[in-house]
């Protein structure tokens, strides 16, 4: 993500170096604006880590008999892929000069693809019957591997933002700009393989991006942008369903995105 974040930068500087007459428009100082855009959200492999809350007790697995008891604080997880999902936003903001702030709402969502690699105590679960993870359970006959690959379910997020950006104004009709945002994440976890829910919960987390891109002039007061953004928040801690644990989810993405700003 790091390296996509360079690239768009670097692509931004050297349009700003090829751009004559740099700076020549007048700066804004007083405009308001309010915009709109939509995307494809990237949302990154999630690292699902968490521990047993008190003494989690088997069900029936292959090689693991019905009864084994973990003790509380072993460790559990697993890796979750994700689907290509879409991502809006709206914002209201102002100019001052070259500079522009604003608050955002944005709103994305991304579907599970699957889920890989559930271990518990450092022992690989992916091979035994997925009674395991019932406590009081006899096998039910497919694997613990079969059972979640299935990836019912998606991880959705309410970002509200408060945003600066850097419009490198020139005497074209391109204005290639730099942003940051920092400000609150409502996220919203569902892990349903084959119809069982593994977690379904909701937490509150600080959320953060970085933007790049450029705007087009359409008009003296319409700008249609097109940019990059990499937007997450810091990992959710959300509770199981399926077995008494806690879990930290991963939830950051590459956003491509189109939009329309109006001046006013």
């Amino acid at each position: 993500m790091r390296r996509v974040l360079e690239l768009v930068i670097f692509g931004v500087a050297l349009a700003i170096s090829m751009v004559p007459n740099a700076n020549a428009q007048q700066d804004k100082t007083s405009d308001y604006y309010a915009s709109l855009s939509a995307g494809v959200s990237l949302l990154g492999n999630s690292s699902n880590d968490g521990q047993f809350v008190g003494d989690f007790t088997t069900g029936a697995g292959t090689t693991i008999p019905a009864g084994t008891v973990l003790p509380d604080g072993t460790d559990v997880g697993w890796e979750t892929e994700f689907d290509t999902g879409f991502a809006i936003s709206g914002a209201f903001g102002k100019y001052f000069g070259p500079i522009r702030g604003e608050l955002e709402v944005a709103y994305q969502s991304n579907d599970v693809d699957t889920h890989t690699g559930v271990s518990a105590g450092g022992i690989d679960l992916s091979a035994e019957d997925a009674g395991v993870l019932v406590t009081g359970a006899d096998n039910l006959g497919p694997t613990v591997s079969q059972l979640v690959a299935d990836g019912q379910g998606d991880v959705s997020t309410v970002f509200v933002m408060a945003n600066a950006y850097y419009d490198f104004r020139n005497s074209s009709d391109f204005t290639p700009y730099l942003g940051a945002g920092i400000g609150i994440g409502f996220v919203d976890v569902d892990y349903s393989p084959s119809a069982t829910p593994i977690i379904q919960d909701n937490a509150t987390a600080f959320a953060y991006q970085v933007m790049a891109g450029a705007t087009y002039d359409v008009s003296a007061s319409t700008g249609l942008f097109l940019g990059y953004r990499f937007r997450g928040t810091s990992d959710v801690s959300v509770e199981a369903d399926l077995f008494s644990a806690d879990f930290d989810i991963e939830n950051t993405a590459s956003i491509i995105e189109a939009g329309l700003r109006f001046a006013f």
